[in-house]
């Protein structure tokens, strides 16, 4: 749950809107502030700021559309998802989709949003053309990560009080069905699924590990466990994951324990730490993999890390509570 308040939206920029053409990448980087209840846009080459765009309180996940001229924007405390349109670095729409939105995913074709309601225990169905929820199905108290496999048909779900993983039949959209509970460690919380769908990484946000699920026989088949010098194990908190495009590598962020754990994804063994913020959360990576952009919560900063030398190029100041981060290429 959210310290912050509730309050209704106001979409503003403080600098002077502009416009490109629909699906022109921008170069920009988008960056969630959950204190601020605003999303900031940095110039993709300098790191300066270019707009801060107000948006329902605590905004958390960011998304892509399929076409690449959206960002939609989980705003938990707002009981909203806002949509941005990247092109004028303005909201201009905010999805009703329940109580306490915390992650999302869209499937494939981008019609649908699979959303984690925290407060109803449920994960909803939002079809994005009629703009309603057509379905919700029960799962676990205290849902947060999802994610929508490749073919679209299956749904993962985290529980972060059963400290388990949903595995959700979405086939029929209006009639979700629960179809495997997976049993991780505590407080799990995100996900990476490898490029051919066959390994499913969840990070256990209190139990401190990474567990693999094999997704043909939906059981844990792995755990990896880390340990930066100079922090006890409860401070090695796992929250964000990302895959290196060449699937070689798992980028883990650590929380409490300030650091990125780099993972051989062919051994599963921490190969390498990188120190970076206070309570890295959110991760991604740039087009060509060359650079990992890490949110900082604690420390309102984000961390530039190059990925062949595995130092920290660069920290950028952005706001307060930085959460998630988009690169627009």
């Amino acid at each position: 749950m959210s310290i912050f308040g509730k309050s209704g939206l106001v979409a503003v920029s403080l600098l002077t809107c502009f416009t490109l053409p629909a699906n022109a990448a921008t170069g920009n980087i988008f960056v969630s502030l959950e204190s601020d209840s605003a999303v900031i846009v940095l110039d993709g080459k300098t790191y300066e700021k270019r707009q801060l765009i107000k948006t329902n309180e605590q905004p958390r996940h960011l998304q892509f559309s399929p076409a690449h001229d959206l960002i939609y924007v989980a705003c938990g405390d707002g009981n909203r998802i806002d949509v941005i349109d990247i092109a004028k670095l303005a909201v201009v729409d905010s999805l009703d989709v329940g109580e306490e939105p915390e992650i999302f995913d869209l499937s494939p074709e981008g019609k649908y949003l699979y959303v984690s309601n925290e407060d109803d225990g449920a994960l909803s169905v939002y079809d994005m053309v009629a703009k309603k929820t057509i379905a919700q199905v029960e799962v676990g108290e205290e849902p947060e990560g999802v994610l929508v496999s490749h073919d679209g048909n299956t749904v993962y779900v985290t529980s972060e009080v059963a400290n388990m993983v949903h595995v959700i039949d979405v086939t029929d959209k209006t009639k979700p069905v629960v179809k495997a509970n997976i049993i991780v460690n505590t407080r799990p919380r995100r996900f990476a699924l490898t490029a051919d769908g066959k390994s499913l990484y969840v990070s256990s946000e209190i139990g401190g590990t990474v567990s693999i699920i094999d997704t043909a026989k939906n059981a844990v088949t792995g755990e990896i466990k880390f340990a930066p010098k100079g922090f006890r194990p409860e401070e090695v908190t796992p929250v964000g994951l990302v895959l290196s495009k060449d699937g070689k590598s798992l980028y883990v962020t650590l929380g409490r324990a300030h650091h990125v754990a780099v993972v051989d994804t062919t051994s599963n063994e921490v190969k390498n730490y990188v120190l970076v913020g206070n309570r890295p959360w959110g991760a991604t990576l740039n087009k060509d993999g060359s650079l990992l952009f890490v949110t900082n919560g604690m420390s309102d900063d984000v961390s530039i890390i190059d990925t062949a030398t595995l130092k920290v190029e660069k920290s950028v100041p952005v706001g307060r509570v930085p959460h998630s981060i988009l690169i627009d290429e």
